[in-house]
């Protein structure tokens, strides 16, 4: 099969097609026949040495993928060769076939194509986890969202507003109508405004439930801030500086918690769970149109390199997909 295979670390030059063995499934895994994946901000990360995928005969990056069954182990019992199905992954989804455990892999929703279901795995298990499973946000409470215009966070507005709750999120001025148009309550420009005194203003002074924060560094303070008394900040990425002066003074009053967390880095269960928890609660949601992948644009496998220069270029709303079939 051709894959995208990291030799070497660096610029975007370094992702080089390579023909590499087909992986064989296991009794309780499926072979998939990849027909997109997508881009993640760990991608870029991982191509620069910053983020080590899984340990592979060939280090094959990409997080998440759609396509169709194209063999089962022995001991596989809810897939059939030919059915469409989506999730994530470690590594290996730049490439034309991977293999996942049975259990992990969902199908893809019938109101959404194939092709366009790889907008969906990474960023909807990464929001609903981090505000409705770690950040207890529920209908009638308040979130506030860092990079509202991403992949993370459309699914994050779509969900938010999907469970009754309301949500503030931040982006650069170009990206805001955007992030109204998909629901958000709220629509803040980071560059100009400070978001802690407009949730202040738009809460009543109460504060958000959850924050889903994918910046780190400098939001810190200000996101402990826009925090009501028990609040939560859920940090699922650090984007900025990795090092910050906390004022442990102003968490204490509050009760609040602050939670790291990532998908990678987890167990086989503990992604099979919220797997199964997304694809019960969730793929629902899309055939009744509460819920949509956002697509920003698609690239060609062969033109990856391209698509990791847009992405840095932070000029995305929503995902960038990979053709591989």
């Amino acid at each position: 099969m051709r894959a995208v295979v990291l030799e070497t670390y660096g610029d975007p030059e370094v992702l080089t097609i390579r023909e590499v063995p087909d992986p064989v499934p296991g009794p309780e895994e499926i072979a998939v026949a990849i027909t997109a994946t997508a881009l993640n901000r760990a991608d870029l990360l991982q191509r620069m040495g910053l983020y080590p995928g899984p340990k592979m005969t060939h280090e094959i990056p990409g997080m998440e993928f759609s396509g169709t069954v194209a063999a089962a182990g022995s001991a596989v019992d809810r897939w059939q060769v030919g059915d469409e199905v989506m999730g994530i992954v470690g590594g290996g989804a730049y490439a034309e076939r991977l293999v996942i455990h049975q259990r992990q892999a969902m199908p893809v929703p019938a109101s959404i194509t194939v092709a366009d279901a790889a907008a969906i795995p990474e960023v909807f298990l990464t929001a609903f986890d981090a505000l409705v499973v770690q950040g207890g946000l529920t209908s009638g409470r308040w979130a506030l969202v860092h990079a509202g215009a991403s992949g993370v966070g459309t699914a994050a507005i779509q969900i938010a507003k999907g469970i009754g709750a309301r949500i503030v999120v931040t982006a650069s001025a170009g990206k805001l109508d955007r992030c109204r148009r998909l629901g958000a309550d709220l629509a803040i420009d980071y560059r100009t405004e400070n978001f802690a005194e407009a949730v202040a203003e738009v809460t009543g002074g109460r504060g958000v439930d959850v924050v889903l924060d994918v910046i780190g560094g400098e939001y810190t303070v200000d996101n402990i801030k826009a925090l009501k008394i028990t609040g939560r900040l859920v940090q699922v990425g650090v984007m900025g500086s990795q090092t910050v002066e906390l004022p442990l003074g102003m968490l204490l009053p509050k009760r609040a918690s602050i939670i790291g967390t990532v998908l990678r880095a987890r167990p086989l269960e503990e992604k099979i769970a919220l797997t199964q928890r997304v694809e019960s609660e969730l793929l629902p949601l899309f055939d009744t149109g509460t819920l949509a992948p956002v697509i920003d644009s698609r690239y060609r496998l062969d033109d990856i390199a391209d698509a990791h220069r847009y992405m840095a270029s932070n000029a995305n709303v929503g995902k960038i997909l990979i053709d591989v079939a």
